[in-house]
């Protein structure tokens, strides 16, 4: 019998542990289903509300990103520098290799104009020349990249060079994730000017010279061809393969997708077909649903407290409540066949003296494992401790009283 029964018991663990390896994959295999085979080695689909991933393949690997790399420095420059300052160009910068303005030593530009020159044509020597007068240095520069992407929660991220040229430094090879460039893109089309900038199709300017003049296309050939495609940035070095990074938006849903590695020369348009194949997934599959979930909970006995009704042979009780009553409109965008699951922690008995306000627990939301909210539950009441003054007040008041 007791054989048997170890049997059993290993027969359960191992359909426990399958059963949330599939519940893990089942959103990767869905989404292949629908999709078919990525040419890209490393893809994202990405909610752009909530910042969860909805597809991954490889999404958490490094790997280089080319000149995707330019929308983390668009960001880091519109942040720290004015548009109407002027740069320099220094012999570092004019010297960088092709794709370039060839912009000459000792030239200066409006920054604003080298912008449209970084994020339109993607050209490396003024994505140098803005590094050196934001960051000091093309290495200064890094460093606030660098910082930017830790504080968007982007771990294994590493920027080298502000142009996504191949390169290394003590810190590592210039690298990220498509997970992570997703959510530098997230991040991005936040700012209002980035996606002025990335939305123009044409752009011309000169230098403050105007002794030449600039015209430049936008190389995102998804921009005015796909629908409610917001921004876009495309790379590509003999590393890093082809690179593409865009959000899409319709209606209310917007979609963060960036793919890495998507074929070398010879196979240019399988970024365009990637991104297709997700967009349509993710349009047709994920919709904003309801998922709060009303909870209730009874009064929690309180040891050694004061009753709330001042008797003397009462228990303590405090009431709780769940803080987040103010999100009961929460929404998420999930496919039809997603399920949230709602898991309460909460404490039966708690020691006097609580006070309104202090946790007790917790309402937990997941998601095919993953930890979507996360609402305290508090307590109501003040819940004093008894003392000996207090007991002896209560005797004699009841016997005064009898």
């Amino acid at each position: 019998m007791e054989k048997a029964a170890e049997k059993l018991w290993v027969f359960l663990f191992c359909v426990s542990i399958l059963t949330t390896t599939m519940q893990c994959s089942s959103s990767v295999v869905y989404a292949q289903e629908f999709t078919g085979n990525l040419y890209a080695r490393s893809a994202v689909l990405m909610d752009g509300d909530s910042g969860r991933v909805l597809y991954g393949k490889d999404a958490y690997k490094q790997m280089p990103m080319a000149s995707t790399t330019k929308v983390m420095t668009c960001i880091v420059t519109l942040e720290h520098a004015s548009e109407d300052e002027v740069v320099e160009v220094s012999a570092n910068a004019a010297a960088q290799p092709d794709v370039q303005l060839n912009m000459q030593t000792g030239e200066k530009y409006y920054l604003k104009d080298l912008l449209y020159s970084l994020m339109l044509k993607s050209h490396n020597d003024s994505a140098v020349a803005i590094a050196e007068h934001v960051g000091g240095s093309v290495e200064g520069f890094a460093k606030m990249m660098n910082q930017k992407a830790l504080e968007l929660g982007c771990k294994d991220t590493h920027f080298v060079t502000p142009n996504g040229l191949d390169a290394e430094d003590e810190g590592g090879v210039h690298s990220t994730t498509a997970r992570d460039l997703a959510t530098i893109m997230r991040y991005a089309i936040e700012n209002p000017r980035f996606l002025s900038i990335t939305q123009t199709p044409d752009y011309s300017f000169s230098d403050l010279d105007e002794k030449r003049i600039f015209v430049l296309h936008n190389t995102n050939a998804l921009l005015g061809n796909m629908e409610g495609l917001l921004s876009g940035k495309t790379g590509f070095t003999g590393n890093a393969g082809y690179c593409y990074v865009c959000a899409v938006k319709r209606d209310e849903r917007t979609f963060v997708i960036a793919l890495l590695a998507c074929g070398w020369p010879n196979n240019k348009t399988y970024k365009w077909e990637d991104t297709r194949k997700l967009a349509d997934y993710a349009f047709e599959q994920y919709h904003y649903r309801d998922i709060w979930q009303e909870k209730t909970f009874g009064a929690i006995p309180v040891q050694d407290g004061i009753p709330l009704n001042d008797n003397l042979y009462d228990t303590a009780y405090t009431n709780v409540k769940v803080l987040g009553a103010q999100e009961q409109k929460k929404r998420l965008l999930m496919r039809e066949d997603e399920k949230i699951e709602v898991k309460e922690n909460l404490t039966d008995r708690l020691t006097a003296p609580v006070h309104e306000g202090d946790v007790a627990g917790n309402v937990v939301y997941t998601l095919l494992g993953e930890e979507i909210c996360n609402y305290p539950i508090i307590l109501q009441n003040t819940i004093e401790k008894r003392n000996y003054s207090w007991c002896i007040q209560k005797l004699l008041e009841k016997f005064l009283l009898a």
